[in-house]
């Protein structure tokens, strides 16, 4: 078995595209929500809050004929990725090209916009705006073979779009393929691009936030005036690498991947199940070779819907008790869906970086019928962290769990 470290890191969030950035937001504890005035002419649906990248810029050297074929997640996820490349000191390496990196990336759809053209076909009768990119950019497995077409990558190709685990799955099959010798090096991570057809999705099951006139004050994981979660939207790339290439040619680590497991509920399309997400934890740490008081903290789907807070809180508990710190990043950026694993994985290690976990934002009384956890409130928390959880859950019943450890 080989181990697996993960020597760079990029994202591109409604927090900031620098860790620096995102560190200083979070550390002003303040979320990215804000109303979306061009939703309210949506007949019909009930909340118009958002938190959107609001900045995100293409360099000069992606031109017409290299993105033709993205529409915004997989731009985003390609980007992210160049970003991570540069990191990890690999963006300019040619051994990149020879089959020796793979990628494992996921999005919950392609692009929205895109499918706007074929919808219209059916009302319509005609082929207008419909042309030889708009599938390409439509297609779910947009941002995998968009980053491989961009940079000439020849190795295994794993799209993974399972909704919101896509990203966390993602960095899975990535530290799997790595620690069966199958690739030395992976990108993984997930994208997701803000659109209206999302959030009409999340209204027609009355799960999104319609605190229309107070959008700092939600979404707010596991309390009890939660009222559904708010939608996102970014990209995270993550370098994996097996241990002994990346210190052989002296590659920066930030953290090394110890355990992940990924079950299914088999039981609802939209209801979570207590007993297998359960399952999905224990068998990380089991597959990490450690027992529950290691974890130091944990990172919470924590998405804000009443079902999902407390059977991911009941989970939690049956083997966490009420001993490890946890708190949920969707509270400052909202759901990014097929991005989210990605995102939190990668702020969660920044964090156990810098001994530091942020609180959960408008955690102010948790709700009874959430089981008594370790909720990080009001002010954040130093923790000299060796092993840190990363948990998240999808429509479908499918439950992920990822472990990361220190890297020394």
């Amino acid at each position: 078995m080989k181990r697996v470290v993960i020597t760079g890191m990029s994202a591109i969030t409604a927090l900031g595209s620098e860790w620096k950035d995102i560190y200083k937001q979070l550390k002003k504890k303040e979320n990215t929500v804000k109303i979306m005035p061009e939703w309210q002419q949506y007949e019909g649906l009930q909340s118009y809050l958002a938190s959107p990248i609001e900045d995100f810029e293409l360099p000069s050297h992606y031109t017409r004929k290299k993105t033709r074929s993205m529409g915004k997640v997989a731009l985003l996820a390609t980007r992210a990725t160049e970003c991570a490349l540069l990191d990890a000191k690999l963006l300019d390496d040619t051994e990149i090209k020879t089959g020796a990196m793979g990628i494992a990336y996921g999005s919950s759809s392609g692009s929205p916009d895109a499918l706007k053209h074929f919808l219209r076909m059916h009302y319509d009768y005609k082929v207008k705006g419909i042309n030889a990119n708009t599938y390409l950019q439509m297609m779910p497995q947009t941002t995998a073979v968009n980053i491989g077409v961009f940079f000439q990558l020849k190795g295994r190709i794993i799209p993974v779009n399972s909704a919101c685990t896509s990203g966390s799955q993602s960095i899975g099959y990535a530290y799997e393929s790595i620690k069966y010798g199958l690739q030395s090096m992976m990108i993984a991570g997930g994208a997701e691009e803000l659109d209206i057809t999302q959030v009409a999705i999340f209204n027609t099951l009355l799960a999104t936030s319609t605190q229309n006139d107070s959008p700092k004050d939600t979404p707010r994981p596991f309390d009890k005036m939660r009222d559904g979660l708010v939608l996102g939207e970014g990209a995270c790339t993550l370098i994996l690498e097996e241990r002994e290439h990346a210190i052989a040619r002296g590659a920066p680590i930030y953290a090394e991947i110890t355990g992940y497991h990924s079950n299914s509920d088999g039981t609802h399309i939209t209801q979570p199940n207590v007993a297998t997400m359960q399952v999905a934890m224990q068998q990380a740490l089991d597959n990490a070779g450690i027992s529950a008081n290691k974890i130091a903290y944990i990172n919470a789907h924590g998405t804000a819907t009443e079902r999902g807070d407390i059977a991911e809180s009941q989970a939690t508990y049956n083997i966490f008790s009420d001993q490890t710190p946890i708190s949920s990043l969707k509270s400052y950026l909202g759901h990014t869906l097929g991005a989210c694993g990605a995102i939190e994985s990668y702020i969660s290690i920044q964090m156990m970086n810098e001994n530091w976990f942020c609180p959960t934002l408008n955690l102010d009384n948790p709700d009874n019928a959430c089981a008594h956890l370790a909720y990080i409130r009001q002010q954040g928390c130093q923790i000299d962290a060796e092993y840190i959880m990363n948990n998240n859950f999808a429509f479908g019943g499918i439950n992920t769990s990822l472990i990361f450890k220190r890297w020394h």
